[in-house]
């Protein structure tokens, strides 16, 4: 276990002017709570938050940090409180550690309704103060360099988590040496044998070839050393769980993997990573789309490097990254350089990201999120996606996440240039509005007036924020098309039980089912979101479900036991009038099937389930739920005329769905409650009737079948 005296020395080797006292202090408080205490390794708790802290020192974090760590699990797990930690060492500290505990209880890897609060939780916590998340993730990284001692359940749920969510977050923060150890942990838990195997694939390779990275580090220098340029090559393998990825993303196996080695040149100045650019591309052929200057176009977590991709020695691919000093250090600890110390000071980093501004920019598009699915959707872009620079025709820079459309373009500058796009110009060129965007290119969005964004578009963008502009705009644009069509859904039920649709009776079912207004009703319905017979049901319970002389819709079938039951097949929807056949299931009845049923076909050597049945003779109350796949034109009233019609052969519609919104026609499924097989026929007839209908046919779905 480190010592106190042990932990004070890594902390002065980059801070001098450290608080001795306070540290000591924090060691010393921290070990008293934690007395007794073991890890599952049967270590001593208190081990795990010096740890901790020591990790936090590799990347010189202020004394505030340093004493957080120490004392992270002190309220969680021993008699320490809030109002202790603030007595002892001050607001700062107590909200740090309180934070750090906080984050320590949110369960990111559950549920999605609880994962998504969870995350406005995290985001919170960051947004407060961003050390919080850099003690955890150090807290994170130490349990997982531990995690053997724990049970083999808890040990892939850790990983999973890790995998998933610390590892991505420690890349978004620019920490990139700790999301590829998170990953390479997490990689051999969750895939043992694949990291075992690259790693068994690449000690073969090095004994073939020799210390590869000797050799090329030697080149590189030789370049340098001949140009003139003052300048450090290092040089390192790629983790296993990078080779892994990229196998597994290109289909490819290890002999054809390329560029397995990765070099940095750690140059003066920002003129020398150009001269040095130069060098390299003069000596080895550049390997084309393999080129990245984040130095002119810096990520927003403060990173800047040139990235390029030569063919080195033997034709191997070897990536290479050129930086300055100060570069480096904002590359190998991201926005966590902001409270780096040197000699005792803060360092002042010039290309040190502030904070604040920082998870302002990661944030910004999340509160527009109308439910978790958007709020997940949106973090899961934010932090997982690599990002492309492109211009506008003045020269701005818009920065976009890898697979952004000239669509997620217009909204990044505007919405109102969103919502009025008709194209656009890439490089000078027309593209279409899918075509994924590349870094450097220009962009220019051609609007017209009137234009509104389109369901289409839905499928086409990759930002948060497009999305949630496209769907606000759908919403408020389909609000008053659900409302019309709502209204004419329910005249139609109406008329079935011989009433009238008035706005009192509207108001009165709105009231008994709970929904604000009228309208909020009729959008209901016109969405599908609430069928119309609920709502005569709430209404006339007595003649919905008045029959007459019709035949017991619970005595349909001839051929059943007195104690069997039976249910409809939802792959074949049979009506009275289609011959059919039952099937039985022990428990759960007798299903019916109509005798062409494609499901039939799996059961035909099981004849000893199959039971001879035939519909009761008779009229049959119009309660056979049929699914109706229509094709009809996009155009003003012809949905309603197609409700109509279905209204006036005495059906009623229980659910519509849309599969397909084209500028021309509309594809949907339409589920109408039916008598028998006739009235199913005069109803088609009566669509096929009509010119605005290109096709309607049964709609069955065999993904259904029991």
């Amino acid at each position: 276990m480190i010592t106190v005296d042990d932990l004070i020395a890594l902390v002065q080797n980059y801070n001098p002017k450290a608080n001795v006292d306070l540290i000591t202090r924090a060691y010393d408080y921290g070990q008293r709570m934690h007395d007794g205490q073991v890890r599952h390794s049967g270590e001593p708790y208190f081990s795990h938050p010096i740890d901790v802290a020591a990790i936090l020192t590799e990347q010189q974090l202020d004394d505030a940090t340093i004493v957080t760590a120490l004392l992270h699990d002190t309220i969680e797990d021993t008699r320490s409180t809030y109002a202790d930690i603030e007595k002892e060492f001050g607001t700062e500290i107590a909200e740090l550690v309180d934070g750090v505990t906080k984050l320590t209880n949110l369960q990111l890897s559950s549920t999605e309704t609880k994962q998504a609060e969870n995350f406005r939780k995290l985001f919170m916590a960051m947004s407060k103060d961003l050390r919080v998340i850099l003690v955890k993730l150090s807290d994170r990284l130490h349990n997982m360099r531990t995690i053997r001692a724990m049970k083999p359940e808890k040990q892939q749920q850790k990983a999973r988590e890790t995998m998933d969510i610390y590892a991505p977050l420690a890349g978004r923060m620019g920490m990139q040496w700790m999301r590829e150890e998170l990953e390479d942990l997490a990689f051999k838990v969750l895939n043992t044998e694949g990291r075992n195997s690259i790693i068994r694939r690449f000690i073969t390779l090095q004994r073939e070839t020799g210390d590869v990275i000797k050799k090329i580090t030697s080149d590189i220098e030789a370049e340098l050393n001949k140009a003139g340029i003052e300048a450090e090559v290092i040089g390192r393998a790629k983790k296993p769980h990078s080779m892994w990825r990229k196998m597994e993303a290109k289909k490819i196996g290890f002999s054809r993997l390329s560029d397995i080695y990765g070099f940095r040149i750690i140059v003066q100045t920002e003129e020398d990573c150009y001269a040095a650019l130069g060098a390299v591309h003069r000596r080895w052929r550049a390997v084309p789309g393999r080129f990245k200057d984040y130095i002119s176009q810096p990520k927003t977590n403060g990173y800047r490097s040139i990235h390029t991709t030569v063919s080195g020695r033997d034709g191997k691919r070897v990536e290479i990254q050129i930086r300055t000093q100060e570069m480096h250090e904002v590359a190998e600890s991201g926005v966590a350089a902001h409270w780096a110390y040197r000699d005792g000071v803060r360092a002042e980093n010039p290309f040190a990201v502030d904070p604040a501004k920082w998870i302002a920019s990661l944030s910004e598009r999340f509160e527009s999120a109308d439910d978790h699915d958007e709020f997940l959707e949106h973090v899961k872009m934010e932090m997982y996606a690599d990002q492309v620079f492109c211009f506008t025709p003045k020269g701005d820079v818009v920065k976009l996440p890898r697979g952004a459309t000239p669509l997620d373009f217009a909204y990044a500058i505007h919405t109102r240039i969103g919502d009025s796009c008709v194209g656009a110009k890439v490089d000078g060129i027309r593209v279409p509005l899918w075509t994924r965007l590349r870094n450097g290119q220009s962009v220019d969005i051609m609007t017209a007036e009137g234009q509104k964004p389109q369901s289409t578009w839905i499928d086409i963008v990759a930002t948060g924020r497009a999305k949630a502009a496209i769907r606000r705009s759908l919403r408020e644009e389909d609000r008053e098309r659900f409302i019309k069509l709502g209204r004419e859904l329910a005249r139609v039920a109406f008329d079935h039980v011989r009433k009238r649709p008035t706005e009192k009776a509207l108001r009165t079912a709105a009231e008994q089912l709970g929904i604000g207004d009228t309208r909020d009703l009729l959008a209901l319905i016109g969405s599908a979101e609430v069928t119309a017979r609920e709502v005569i049901q709430t209404l006339y319970p007595d003649l919905a479900e008045k029959s007459g002389d019709e035949i017991d819709a619970a005595r349909a079938v001839v051929g059943l036991k007195p104690s069997q039951t039976f249910r409809r097949a939802a792959c074949c929807q049979p009506v009275p009038g289609e011959r059919i056949v039952g099937i039985s299931y022990r428990g759960k009845g007798v299903m019916i099937h109509a005798i062409d049923c494609d499901a039939l076909a799996e059961l035909e050597d099981k004849s000893d389930r199959w039971v001879d049945l035939h519909w009761h003779e008779g009229r049959h109350p119009a309660v056979h739920n049929v699914s109706l796949e229509l094709t009809i034109a996009n155009d003003s009233g012809v949905l309603g005329r197609i409700c109509t019609l279905i209204g006036e052969q005495g059906a009623n519609i229980s659910d519509l769905v849309f599969i397909d919104r084209k500028p021309d026609f509309y594809r949907l499924i339409v589920d109408v409650e039916l008598r028998d097989i006739g009235h199913l026929h005069a109803v088609m007839v009566a669509m096929e009737a009509d010119s605005d209908v290109a096709s309607v046919q049964r709609h069955r779905d065999l993904e259904r079948k029991p």
